[in-house]
């Protein structure tokens, strides 16, 4: 699934190097904006693509003067049933179904295979005959995206949401194959999690507190888990998730990126080639997985769905502990977590998804990181029990975002290069292989649960301790 957008200014070319926000404003500036969205008529389209373009419309960064919606699929609907698909994923509010009904108006549907030239032959077509009807000269508005059109000197900028590939070796090819098409600084690979509030704000916590500064190390933390909890299963998408996995899915990409950001060293600034950089650096001193610190699950059921195998070995469970080879880092267990269908002991709504961070400090402390839902900071204290007597309990630091700042929204701003997601591959693509293989089987487990109780093992083997009879309870917004 990817998403296309193309500019083209007049006035002068773009140097390679400027942001996208700078990029982005003087282009609406000049008024010239096309932008094409393949795999229109999908999913993900109508639940984040669009609704994010919506959200672009109302605050006022795309005019309607301005721009113009190109949706492809190979779906064969008609313009106004992609939107009435769209319409009730856009929000609106109480005062913006005009909103709603003017941006659906600047989106087109154009219906085609992705391996016939055909298909975008039409879509050539459609743009060109919107530029005419503009009186806008042909072309203005974009930019090369493939042989099939041809370069007219616009300025051009791909969005790619993952999987990335299967492997590295595949990761390289679809890399080579879209680098034929454009230069790097105009690929932009999405993950999502790299745009969450609390994502983003790992660097500021870090470096612009110092007394965070002379803890961040393997002398005060015993070891890092970065978890990722659904409590519903494939939910009818079971065939496609067969192809992929847990770790493919969730662990390779999400958590890893996560994993870089606790990990990474300061970097020179906070240009994005700068702290992609350090997340480089990261990833390529990830020591080799080892089979006997993984734990694979599947959940009883999953076997159930007609589209998965029946001899599937897909996990949709794993713990896997990985080691850095640095002097920062040097023994302490990074440990990635990730599952299906797994305890909602913290939900208090069904069909959701959890992410924390959590890194235990020397001496039971935990600093944690809930990514979402209810996103909050806190730290785990043992404090003295009111009362007469000296007994103790654990309680926290709280920061819970939704109560200190309400109305916050997140904001895409980070995007995977390709020697980072190469490096990425590098740490799991022997592992993946093994699996694919049937070398390590996934364990059973029941819908609900923790998951297999080997993970708590390997835990307890890496350090970890629970603890038992704290749950972090959000407060309530006066």
């Amino acid at each position: 699934m990817a998403a296309l957008g193309e500019w083209h200014c007049e006035k002068r070319p773009f140097a390679k190097n400027e942001s996208f926000a700078r990029d982005n404003e003087n282009v609406l500036e000049r008024g010239c904006l096309s932008i094409i969205v393949l795999g229109a008529s999908g999913d993900l389209a109508k639940k984040k693509t669009f609704p994010a373009l919506f959200n672009l419309y109302r605050q006022g960064f795309l005019q309607s003067n301005e721009v113009y919606i190109f949706g492809y699929a190979r779906t064969k609907i008609s313009d106004d049933e992609l939107r009435d698909r769209i319409r009730g994923y856009l929000p609106h509010g109480k005062d913006g179904t005009e909103d709603v009904s003017n941006f659906l108006q600047l989106i087109k549907y154009v219906s085609g295979s992705y391996d016939d030239p055909e298909g975008f032959k039409a879509l050539d077509k459609a743009i060109s005959e919107h530029e005419i009807s503009k009186q806008s000269m042909e072309g203005s508005s974009r930019a090369s995206t493939s042989h099939f059109l041809p370069d007219l000197g616009g300025w051009t900028r791909i969005v790619v949401e993952k999987p990335f590939g299967r492997d590295l070796a595949s990761a390289e090819e679809l890399s080579s194959q879209i680098g034929e098409l454009f230069e790097e600084p105009q690929i932009y690979r999405i993950d999502h999690y790299l745009g969450k509030e609390l994502v983003q704000n790992l660097l500021v916590l870090r470096f612009a507190n110092r007394f965070f500064l002379p803890l961040w190390n393997r002398d005060n933390i015993a070891n890092v888990q970065i978890v990722f909890r659904e409590d519903f299963g494939t939910e009818g998408r079971g065939g496609y998730f067969d192809q992929y996995g847990i770790i493919r899915d969730i662990i390779q990409n999400h958590l890893l990126q996560v994993l870089c950001l606790v990990a990474m060293e300061k970097p020179v600034s906070l240009k994005p080639e700068h702290i992609r950089d350090e997340k480089v650096k990261v990833l390529q001193s990830v020591l080799p997985i080892k089979d006997e610190e993984v734990v694979l699950g599947q959940y009883e059921g999953y076997k159930d769905d007609p589209t998965v195998p029946d001899n599937s070995n897909t996990p949709t469970f794993a713990t896997a502990i990985l080691h850095i080879h640095n002097e920062r880092w040097e023994g302490v267990p990074f440990i990635l977590k990730a599952g299906k269908a797994l305890n909602s002991r913290k939900q208090k709504y069904a069909f959701n998804s959890r992410m924390f961070l959590v890194i235990s400090l020397n001496g039971r402390n935990e600093f944690v990181i809930r990514l979402q839902p209810s996103e909050a900071i806190y730290m785990k204290l043992t404090v003295k029990q009111p009362g007469l007597e000296m007994s103790t309990a654990h309680s926290e630091l709280d920061l819970s975002y939704r109560q200190r700042y309400q109305g916050i929204k997140g904001d895409q701003q980070h995007f995977v290069r390709r020697d980072e997601l190469k490096a990425a591959w590098e740490i799991f693509t022997p592992l993946l292989h093994r699996i694919d293989n049937g070398e390590l089987k996934s364990l059973p487990y029941k819908p609900g649960s923790r998951g297999p109780a080997e993970a708590d093992q390997l835990l307890e083997r890496a350090g970890y301790v629970q603890t038992h009879g704290y749950i972090w309870i959000p407060p309530t917004l006066s």
